[in-house]
């Protein structure tokens, strides 16, 4: 079996020069294929709030449904690192709530690592969690959970003074214990100036090839997810069409007869049935 993928093993990536991958996943079956496919970490990002659940955006999911879904893919990996989002609202009240949120997601989910979006903001509480013996994963650029705030999905740190609070916040999430950093959409020249200046990895989504590694959502990747594709995302396939079309057959097979066959049926003794008459 291929050696478990780690905090260390982050850090060997990036001393390497070696990429690192990164995918969502929600779901034990999707969990087990990327695993045994080779991805080095599964984010069970609050991105589920939209992909699986039909939210509006991920501002509505609780840690109860972080639990579920990490719970989930834990079951289904062998060796990608399971990396538990915290979601809107988790890590925000006091230092104590943010350490026990945390702590849930690795005690009762599976997960092995939690990510936190924002910067200098959230620093005493990346600091506290990770003195808890929790790794943390930091999050800058556009936050999701901070949508309401930026007035959409926009792309972030374009200006000198955006770009400026960004490079800084990253360096005090290094300082403050981060083993690595998500960078997304942010331009691809100030992703690549933040790569270089941070001594532990940086992983982008809409921030260029410069990252130490990339992470999409799987739903988004496989062309499953069809309500909104962000520009940076690159389709791998069209799981869409194949799944309706699968969909219209077996609902055809069904109307014809044709499913199910002999091979999908189990039989019984003639005379068994005879007797029940």
């Amino acid at each position: 079996m291929a050696k478990k993928f780690t905090v260390s093993s982050f850090q060997k990536a990036k001393k390497d020069g070696e990429k690192i991958s990164m995918l969502t996943a929600y779901d034990y079956s999707t969990a087990k294929l990327l695993d045994e496919a080779g991805a080095d970490s599964l984010l069970v990002g609050d991105s589920l709030g939209m992909v699986m659940l039909g939210y509006e955006n991920t501002l509505q999911v609780t840690v109860d449904d972080m639990i579920h879904h990490i719970k989930a893919v834990s079951r289904g990996v062998k060796r990608a690192m399971v990396v538990g989002d915290m979601p809107f609202l988790s890590y925000h009240i006091c230092v104590e709530e943010s350490v026990r949120n945390a702590g849930r997601l690795i005690q009762e989910g599976g997960a092995h690592v939690v990510k936190l979006e924002g910067g200098r903001d959230v620093i005493d509480h990346v600091k506290a969690i990770v003195k808890a013996q929790i790794p943390v994963i930091g999050h800058l650029g556009l936050t999701p959970q901070s949508i309401n705030m930026f007035g959409g999905f926009k792309v972030q740190g374009k200006s000198e003074e955006a770009a400026r609070k960004i490079l800084e916040d990253a360096l005090l999430l290094q300082e403050a214990g981060v083993f690595s950093l998500v960078l997304e959409c942010i331009p691809e020249k100030l992703a690549k100036l933040i790569t270089e200046k941070l001594d532990i990895p940086t992983i982008g989504i809409g921030a260029g090839k410069y990252c130490d590694g990339q992470v999409l959502v799987t739903q988004d990747m496989l062309g499953m997810y069809t309500d909104f594709t962000p520009k940076f995302v690159k389709k791998y396939d069209n799981l869409n069409e194949s799944i309706v079309a699968a969909t219209k057959k077996y609902i055809e097979e069904i109307n014809t007869g044709v499913f199910p066959s002999k091979e999908h049926t189990f039989k019984i003794d003639d005379e068994v049935i005879q007797k029940l008459y």
